[in-house]
């Protein structure tokens, strides 16, 4: 029956499925018929997909005509779906309504079925144990009767008395459980009761009279009962137990119900029971089993003649019914659950109850037979539970339950169908909202970028002039005011570009290049951009790159430079004293070592200053979390490499009330920080939304008043997996500091302070030359003087110098009497000291020399070549400014720059003219093809993007085209009058110039055919990267 429940049920769920899966395929059918041929149109499936598209159309109407019976006119009518559907949920809710009472009819028989079950199963145990017990009493109530038989019948004179027999039957009564007295009664002959009296010492009293009073008031009402009447044979108790003496000498035979049970007893062989009768004395239910005690000569097979004749006595067993079966009963945990009533029913018209009472509430009831091993005595145990059935609280709630869901599935369809209507009917209405919302984005998109556009344009013209002005004739206050006018420009470009980045970011539209490129270069300009900064603080700033990070990594340096110049520039804004400290490393190397924990002490930092503990800044990465990431990082790069960056500063650190929202755009500490320090409060939340984009997290950690730590992580690619590759790569961002002049030189750096000390080495190391660190001047004097290798250079800290001035002295002289050849040449490392003092240091030619921190690779080198004269070979990255490396690279160039703003054009012509190049104008994208259509002698292009008519994209396609058209013409031979030597000219670097920093992408000027893109207004650091990458580009392409 749980089965075809199961069943019945599982069909109806189906059939609610399939009337739903209908409901589906007609919406999506409908749907389909609409928006499918717009689809196609679009041209978003090929041939091939038409065809398919073509098929399932099909499927669909023909399912929707089923559906609807094949009538469009009824398939649109609500009136007829309203009436089909009213009929189809009253048979609904009838059916389950006849469902749901089988349900509870059948939950209701299958509990009543398990009740009888269980009341069966109780009754029966408890008569089978019952049974079993009386079974154990019996045989050893038989076995007691072998014992009187050998040791009393056969033995002369016998080994029994009554205080023998007493002392015996209460030491084994645990051997009998269920039996509450033990007598015995000897067989005495008619002929033999006077000398047995005599023997005795009583007298055979007769027991019939006290049955008549089975309640004596005493024992002198026992003592004074009648002799036992003349009869052939006697049965008198001699033997009894302690608690029932008062019965010895009563004559057994002279009792109606025992006459009857020794007689049976005697010819049966077997013991038997009595009717249950009302015991002497307690007057409460008992029965007698008896056996026969026989004498030895009794054969095995003796008829009941012989068993009479052979018949010695009578043993008897006393069973207390109530007391008996009461323990029983306790011994079960349920006791309480069920009546048990126990009936002797040998007299099946009145049977006798034996224990229990009818008090129940139950009228079901359960009979089990008892075999006490009399076979003409017949009992029963009946049983009923003593609380009425419960209701069918199961059955009822399940049958209910099931009729709620079934009209709540009804109602659901009813609720669907009236609602598919208006669904489509909305489903218009969504469409062209989603039209608008695509359009209002775009228009959001195409506002910030003519925003941008307009804004940065007339900015260009304004810096632009300023820069020039600069270039002209001033006195120094004039120069103020226009470095005056510079800087506020400049803050107000670095704003658009955050609100900018921040519209990219909520449009979803940035996106993460993938190029090669240095990341200590990187990290090199950026010290150069704060550098002037820290020095006016006097704060230390500095850089540590870990030697297991990749010199070539891949990604995208400008969104990494981006969020190091947000954190640093935070850190310098908010640091007033102490230091700033980048430092960059592998997070497998991080969470591996334990260098960090000592850093933070105090002693230990860069300064000397306190610092919050760094660890608390990732403590909530995933990546170091003892489960680890929930899911591997979803990444591009064959060979990932993890990088943890951490910016760490002793300023005056975050409240730990406004450290909730330091990530909210457009948020700040206090409404004051913007007055007192500026920015917008949106470059935190760029750096968290481009640390993400890297596959990254970041963290942070602050103590007001003694500081912060901004940690971040991000993925990048190994740029250089085997390391003869990377010494004939080219990268992006990447300077050669480390000159070959500079390889097989030896430097001590002396310095007290160990994380100082590696920030140095660090960057010696990266020159190419042997470091050594010493702690003061004395161990590093010693190492001079005692080493076999020869020392070149020795760097000290301006701070052990200026500390102990007579030591410093005592230095000084013993370095400049050793040869000259030997004499290793002395630099002071200092952060910020005043003209005056370094006049004063550096008096003497021979040294010491100061090098002004922030520490570069190539400001390093260029200051060491300086003073060691060992090579003049000096490039942008090894210290000589962008300008003079630009006016290397642009002069003699012959540039054209096509812009439709005259201002803009003659900021551009002025700034390229400045650094030596041959510049020619022009205004429109049709005048620069016009001017590119034969060969040429341009050596580059600066295209703007956005101008009317043909903006600079459409330009740069066509010019391309006509690249290729002329090179292929050229290789069939087809055309040029030209000499061979022009031919480099067929591929010309173009260069995107524009102020639309949201569509002005890599990617997009890649897509058109450009070369990269420099933004407007010009900065010289850019102008020089994009120039010298395309004209390296140029040169690969034409070879």
């Amino acid at each position: 029956m749980s089965l075809l429940h199961v069943l019945g049920f599982g069909l109806k769920v189906g059939h609610l499925l399939w009337v739903l899966c209908c409901w589906v395929v007609s919406s999506i059918s409908k749907n389909w018929l609409v928006f499918g041929g717009e689809m196609t149109k679009a041209g978003f499936v090929g041939d091939g997909g038409k065809m398919s598209l073509n098929w399932l159309e099909k499927v669909l109407e023909n399912v929707y005509k089923i559906r609807h019976g094949h009538s469009n006119q009824q398939a649109g009518s609500k009136r007829f779906r309203t009436t089909w559907w009213r009929k189809l949920l009253f048979t609904w809710v009838i059916g389950w309504v006849i469902f749901s009472l089988w349900i509870l009819w059948y939950m209701s028989s299958q509990a009543a079925e398990k009740r009888r079950e269980t009341l069966g199963s109780m009754c029966d145990e408890r008569a089978r144990m019952l049974q079993d017990q009386f079974n154990v009493s019996m045989n050893h109530v038989q076995a007691m009767s072998i014992l009187i038989s050998t040791f009393h019948h056969d033995k002369e004179p016998s080994a029994i008395d009554q205080r023998t027999f007493a002392r015996y039957t209460e030491r084994t009564a645990f051997e009998r459980p269920l039996t509450s007295f033990v007598a015995y009664a000897v067989r005495v002959l008619h002929s033999d009761r006077e000398e047995f009296e005599k023997a005795q010492g009583w007298k055979i009293k007769r027991m019939d009279t006290l049955e008549k009073t089975p309640v004596p008031k005493d024992d002198s009402e026992l003592e004074g009962l009648e002799p036992s009447p003349v009869q052939e044979e006697y049965a008198p108790v001699i033997f009894a137990q302690d608690t029932i003496s008062h019965v010895v000498s009563l004559d057994m035979l002279s009792g109606k119900e025992d006459r009857k049970n020794v007689l049976r007893a005697r010819a049966s062989g077997k013991g038997v029971l009595t009717a249950p009768f009302r015991l002497i004395k307690t007057n409460s239910l008992g029965v007698i089993l008896t056996f026969a005690v026989y004498n030895k000569d009794l054969p095995p097979n003796a008829t009941p003649e012989e068993r009479i004749e052979a018949t010695d006595g009578y043993l008897g067993g006393v069973f207390h019914i109530e007391s008996l079966v009461e323990k029983l009963l306790q011994q079960l945990a349920s006791k309480q659950t069920i009546v048990v009533n126990v009936y002797d029913t040998t007299n099946c018209s009145h049977p006798i109850s034996m224990y229990g009472s009818d008090v129940s509430e139950d009228s079901l009831e359960h009979v089990s037979t008892l075999n006490f091993g009399d076979p003409f005595r017949k009992h029963e145990m009946r049983c009923r539970f003593k609380q009425k059935a419960p209701l069918p609280w199961l059955a009822i709630t399940t049958s209910f339950g099931i009729l709620v869901i079934a009209l709540l599935v009804g109602h659901i369809f009813q609720a669907t169908v009236n609602r598919i209507a208006k669904v489509e009917d909305d489903c218009h209405k969504m469409t062209e909202l989603k039209k608008r919302a695509e359009a209002a984005d775009e228009a959001k998109s195409q506002f910030l970028a003519t925003v941008s556009h307009e804004i940065r344009t007339p900015m260009n013209g304004v810096l632009g002039m300023l820069q020039m002005l600069m270039d002209t004739d001033l006195d120094e206050t004039q120069q103020d005011y226009v470095r005056t006018a510079q800087e506020s420009g400049k803050a107000l470009v670095s704003l658009i570009n955050e609100v900018l980045d921040q519209a990219k970011i909520e449009s979803g539209k940035i996106e993460i290049e993938a190029v090669q490129f240095d990341v200590r270069a990187i990290l090199d300009d950026v010290l150069s951009l704060f550098s002037g900064k820290s020095q006016e603080n006097g704060v230390e700033l500095a850089v540590f790159i870990s030697e297991h990070v990749p010199e070539i990594l891949i990604g995208d340096p400008g969104r990494f430079r981006q969020i190091i110049t947000n954190l640093m520039g935070n850190s310098i804004k908010f640091t007033e004293k102490g230091h700033i400290l980048v430092t960059v490393r592998l997070v497998d190397e991080v969470m591996n070592s334990t260098d960090a924990e000592k850093e933070s002490a105090t002693g230990s930092t860069l300064s000397g200053f306190p610092v919050p503990d760094r660890w608390l800044s990732w403590a909530k990465f995933r990546i170091f979390s003892h489960e680890g990431p929930a899911s591997p990082v979803p990444t591009s790069f064959s060979n990932p490499i993890n990088l943890i960056i951490s910016v760490e500063d002793t300023g005056i650190g975050i409240p730990p009330e406004a450290q909730s929202r330091v990530f909210t755009p457009f948020m700040q500490v206090r409404p004051s920080i913007s007055r007192t320090h500026g920015g917008t409060g949106i470059g935190l939340s760029i750096s968290k939304c481009l640390v993400g984009l890297m596959n990254g997290e970041i963290g942070f950690v602050s103590i007001p008043q003694l500081g912060s730590t901004f940690t971040f992580t991000a993925v990048f690619g190994d740029g250089c997996p085997i390391s003869k590759e990377c010494k004939s790569q080219q990268v992006k961002g990447r300077g050669d500091s480390g000159t070959s002049e500079f390889h097989g030189m030896k430097a001590l750096v002396v310095d007290s302070r160990s994380v100082r000390a590696d920030v140095s080495k660090y960057h010696i190391q990266r020159l190419g030359i042997h470091v050594e660190v010493f702690a003061d001047l004395n161990q590093c004097l010693h190492a001079i003087q005692s080493g076999n290798a020869r020392t070149d250079i020795v760097l000290l800290e301006w701070e052990i110098w200026d500390k102990n001035s007579g030591l410093s002295a005592i230095f000084l002289n013993k370095l400049r009497d050793m040869k000259p050849r030997v004499s290793p040449r002395l630099f002071l490392l200092s952060n910020s000291i005043s003209s005056s003092r370094i006049s004063a240091a550096t008096s003497d030619a021979t040294g010491p020399f100061v090098i002004m921190k922030p520490l570069r690779a190539s400001m390093l080198a260029a200051s060491l070549q300086r003073v060691m004269g060992v090579g003049n070979r000096i490039s942008c990255s090894n210290g000589e400014s962008p300008s003079l490396s630009l006016r290397s690279l642009l002069r003699g160039r012959k540039i054209l720059i096509v812009d439709d703003n005259k201002v803009n054009l003659r900021v551009a012509e002025g700034a390229l003219k400045k650094y030596g190049a041959d510049v020619v104008c022009t205004d429109s994208g049709e005048k620069a093809i016009a001017l590119l259509k034969a060969l040429h002698d341009f050596d580059a292009c600066f295209m703007d993007i956005q101008m009317p008519g043909m903006d600079g994209f459409e330009a740069t396609r066509r010019i391309r085209q006509m690249e290729q058209t002329l090179s292929e013409d050229f290789l069939l031979g087809e055309s040029t009058s030209e000499p061979r030597e022009n031919i480099s000219n067929f591929r010309l670097p173009i260069l995107a110039m524009t102020a639309d920093v949201i569509h002005a992408t890599h990617e997009e000027c890649t897509k058109y055919g450009m070369d990269g893109y420099v933004s407007k207004p010009f900065e010289a650091e850019q102008l020089f990267r994009e120039v010298s990458r395309c004209f390296q580009s140029s040169s690969n392409h034409n070879l």
